[in-house]
């Protein structure tokens, strides 16, 4: 794939992204970073977005937040949702089903990284597992009726992450049981999350589903909380250390890729899409290069069967 950008030296911004009233794009994990700045920038086109987050204190305070920005005539649902709880997303999945007519995008935002001692969620699996990916994999197969007749999107939000820990799947010891490391069982969450939506791609071709689109992106190195949130004190300092540093960049235009998996039109899937500056951690947004490991069709075959197996979610392609 080639490296240059087709979105020109100043790569993909949301200029590009046209009216978008009537449409609905659902996000996990608004309440602050590229989330949020996905949610308000959505806003400012006139869709219709429906948040879903865990916190309801915060939800309602962004909700407000966004009032502020853009008035009160915007279009804004919020539905609770903690993506570490498989009956917390169905609840969420099925309460947006029943209030929304159409899906053009789910944005799988949400994510915690680097917690320093293990722990599981209340299904049982690596928090990091099971937040990022597994909570992701069943709000996706749940929605998929509805996106597909929507003719919508899926957008997984990955991180370089997914090139920094084993480079596989765990597949012995999924939840580290034994020797864990926070990074690894970062890395893997995120490398799942990339690795599921080239191997959605896969399935749908293979049904002759061309109607639904699956991306694959990550926001560069941005100021988030994300650390701030579930890492240890050390990696809070670092990271603190680092958004001092023109390293990283704002958390706005970590939200640029997310938007363009989401709105751009007749955008290639079998790319990854990121910041395309040094180490790919900030720069002008556009198709990047992604390692081998990552498209690995054995090791992405058996991730999915392990999914709908872990799951429960079976999904109708």
């Amino acid at each position: 794939m080639s490296t240059s950008n087709t979105f020109g030296p100043s790569g993909w911004t949301p200029d590009r992204i046209s009216d978008l009233n009537g449409k609905t794009f659902v996000i996990t994990g608004t309440t602050s970073g590229t989330g949020f700045e996905a949610a308000r920038i959505l806003l400012s086109k006139n869709a219709r977005v429906v948040m879903l987050n865990r916190n309801v204190e915060k939800a309602a305070a962004t909700t407000s937040k966004l009032v502020k920005l853009h008035g009160d005539s915007i279009d804004v649902l919020n539905i609770h949702m903690d993506l570490g709880d498989q009956s917390s997303v169905k609840k969420a999945a099925a309460e947006v089903i029943e209030k929304v007519d159409r899906i053009d995008a789910l944005m799988c935002n949400g994510a915690i990284a680097q917690v320093p001692k293990q722990k599981l969620t209340k299904d049982g699996w690596e928090s990091q597992m099971g937040v990022n990916y597994f909570g992701h994999f069943t709000l996706q197969g749940l929605l998929f009726p509805l996106i597909e007749k929507s003719k919508g999107r899926i957008v997984s939000v990955g991180s370089m992450g997914y090139d920094m820990g084993i480079r596989t799947i765990n597949f012995n010891d999924i939840n580290w049981d034994n020797n864990y490391k926070p990074n690894d069982a970062y890395s893997q969450s995120k490398l799942a999350q990339i690795m599921s939506m080239y191997e959605l791609q896969n399935r749908l071709n293979d049904a002759g589903k061309h109607d639904v689109k699956a991306y694959a992106c990550h926001p560069g190195s941005s100021r988030t909380s994300l650390i701030d949130t579930s890492g240890s004190f050390m990696m809070k300092l670092i990271f603190g250390l680092m958004k001092l540093s023109p390293l990283t960049q704002p958390a706005e235009n970590g939200a640029y890729p997310e938007l363009m998996c989401a709105t751009e039109p007749e955008l290639d899937q079998s790319a990854f899409y990121g910041p395309t500056g040094r180490s790919y951690w900030v720069g002008p947004v556009g198709a990047h290069e992604l390692k081998p490991h990552a498209k690995d069709k054995a090791v992405a075959q058996k991730l999915w069967d392990l999914s709908e197996k872990e799951t429960g979610v079976v999904w109708n392609i």
